[in-house]
């Protein structure tokens, strides 16, 4: 029998609209812990036993939930609450509602706006460099669910690249119009990564790679070139990986390789005025990773946050 106005509200309907795995998806399926790109974490609903009444209880349980989701995304739906002794009518819209809570969580939350902000660790170089510089720096979570539910529930990792200038050489330049200017923000999202830099030249655009797309090697972001005369051969490049599949994984790596293959001269004694003392060093690279948290303003049970970060790696030569 059909969930339609005027029939009796079965208890495997009910059910369906609870825990349904396949598409139109319950509510513990794109709301409790999930798999893939469904899940926030939540706290699951009971199902009812076969022949059981359904009750207001049950209803409200799923209303409440449905309520505390559409909050959080953002989604416009239409559940309601019901009172003990009521007649439970026809919710016509339920399924609608289950099925556009489903996409906008599969979707990455992204007009979630209770989202708040955490630095998750900062690297820099030791010292200048004249060839390559390599920093790594990760970001862990509880467990694999915690994290496929920061994504899902619109969280991202904010990758924000800068250089300590004051070599009073042009690589500072170089370098800071590579990060600060044409980098800017780089933040990883469930489904994509978004660039809120301009310029320079963009040699590898990865940005429609997000969590969702990484495995265990390596995925590059982005990979920009300069295009300042006598330095298109420096570049930066910012890739990530996981620890394992995205069902599975716990610990978020990035990765911010800076190369310069450019020669400058070095002046010595006699021919000091007014430059550089070593022109051919690049400045000291700084990587600062900045978790945006999904919080529990809008719906959901308790903040969802990464619980450790580490520096992986640090090298310049």
């Amino acid at each position: 029998m059909a969930y339609s106005a005027g029939d009796t509200i079965l208890d495997d309907e009910y059910n369906a609209f609870v825990n349904n795995s396949s598409s139109p998806f319950g509510y513990n399926h794109f709301a409790g812990a999930g798999s893939g790109e469904y899940g926030l974490n939540q706290s699951s609903i009971a199902t009812v036993t076969a022949g059981d009444t359904i009750a207001a209880s049950n209803w409200n349980s799923l209303f409440t939930g449905l309520d505390n989701i559409a909050n959080h995304t953002n989604v416009s739906i239409t559940a309601s609450s019901v009172s003990a002794g009521d007649t439970i009518a026809i919710r016509s819209a339920l399924v609608s509602d289950l099925a556009n809570l489903a996409a906008a969580v599969a979707g990455g939350s992204t007009s979630a706006t209770a989202i708040s902000t955490n630095a998750v660790g900062t690297s820099t170089n030791s010292g200048t460099w004249n060839s390559t510089s390599t920093i790594e720096r990760s970001v862990t979570f509880a467990n694999n669910n915690t994290m496929r539910a920061f994504f899902n529930g619109g969280g991202f990792i904010r990758i924000d690249p800068t250089c300590v200038t004051g070599i009073d050489g042009s690589k500072d330049t170089v370098f800071d119009d590579l990060t600060t200017t044409a980098t800017g923000n780089l933040d990883l999202k469930a489904h994509s990564t978004t660039r809120s830099g301009s310029g320079e030249g963009l040699t590898t655009n990865g940005l429609a790679n997000g969590f969702h797309d990484l495995g265990t090697g390596y995925t590059t972001l982005l990979k920009l070139t300069s295009d300042n005369s006598g330095y298109t051969s420096n570049t930066v490049e910012y890739s990530a990986k996981l620890n394992a599949a995205v069902g599975s994984a716990t610990v978020l790596t990035i990765k911010m390789v800076s190369t310069d293959a450019a020669d400058d001269t070095t002046y010595t004694s006699g021919n000091t005025d007014g430059v550089p003392s070593n022109p051919n060093e690049a400045p000291r690279m700084t990587l600062a990773l900045i978790e945006h948290f999904p919080n529990n303003t809008q719906g959901l049970a308790s903040n969802i946050q990464a619980s450790s970060n580490a520096e992986v790696s640090n090298s310049a030569s």
